[in-house]
């Protein structure tokens, strides 16, 4: 291969761990969720590698070394040669542990500053739908995951709630509305205790699907009272970690008119 002076370098945290992450690149069905229908990949020396863009536009290149979960190292090139032919590029992905997951650092080396320039945009647009992709995997059960955090209100046994609390939430979680300023399960199992027991008979529901993007789950929900009338509304912010369990909780309670 001829000299690559120029790199393109990128860094981004993922909030999975190494070997999550590393599946995208080992597997040629999670490899073409991330660069489109008919990608696929060999991960092995001397494999090869075939990107179609959605644009139809073909990639094609050779595995150069595997070290997994902590690094690949393939060519990339245009099978039309332009701007650069197959075998003309060199890309190396690395994966490293740190507390929030996993630190993906992205070098591609080019032989022209001008080419190097063109990948730009597009490199930071496809290690973002690559972070999207992997939270999505890592999340997959979010919603199961907010109903059994509003399920975790109707448990009237306090040794039954912490069991419950610790199943889908971090022991430093936090939550927030217009009551509470809550750190700790331990303080969140009693503010539950609080909540049964000058309000008996209410309970939380889930209203309509949740949104997910990155970590961060958006659900509406309803609070019904002993007769099963609604009788407050509003939404929650979860933000959860790595591990796919609850950080932080923040409640918004609609106006009295929207309940």
């Amino acid at each position: 291969m001829q000299s690559l002076p120029h790199n393109l370098e990128r860094t981004l945290v993922i909030q999975a761990s190494p070997e999550t992450v590393f599946r995208y690149f080992t597997d040629s069905t999670r490899w073409a969720s991330w660069w489109g229908a008919g990608s696929t990949i060999e991960a092995r020396p001397g494999g090869s590698v075939t990107i179609r863009y959605p644009n139809g536009v073909l990639v094609l290149g050779e595995v150069l070394e595997v070290h997994e979960p902590e690094s690949i190292v393939f060519t990339y090139g245009y099978e039309s040669g332009k701007p650069i032919p197959p075998g003309s590029s060199r890309v190396t992905i690395k994966l490293d542990p740190e507390a929030r997951g996993t630190r993906l650092r992205l070098m591609h080396e080019f032989a022209e500053p001008a080419v190097r320039d063109q990948h730009v945009a597009g490199w930071r647009f496809q290690l973002s739908l690559f972070a999207n992709l992997v939270a999505d995997d890592v999340n997959a059960n979010a919603g199961e995951l907010v109903d059994a955090w509003y399920e975790a209100w109707t448990i009237a046994d306090d040794s039954a709630r912490a069991q419950a609390l610790e199943r889908i939430a971090t022991p430093n979680a936090s939550f927030r509305d217009r009551y509470a300023c809550i750190h700790g399960l331990p303080e969140l199992n009693d503010h539950i205790a609080a909540s049964l027991r000058f309000m008996p008979g209410f309970h939380l529901e889930r209203k309509g699907a949740i949104r997910h993007c990155q970590h961060t789950v958006l659900s509406n929900w309803i609070a019904r009272g002993p007769d099963g009338q609604p009788r407050m509304s509003g939404s929650s912010v979860f933000l959860l970690g790595a591990d796919g369990r609850i950080e932080s909780v923040t409640g918004l309670t609609n106006p009295p008119e929207a309940a």
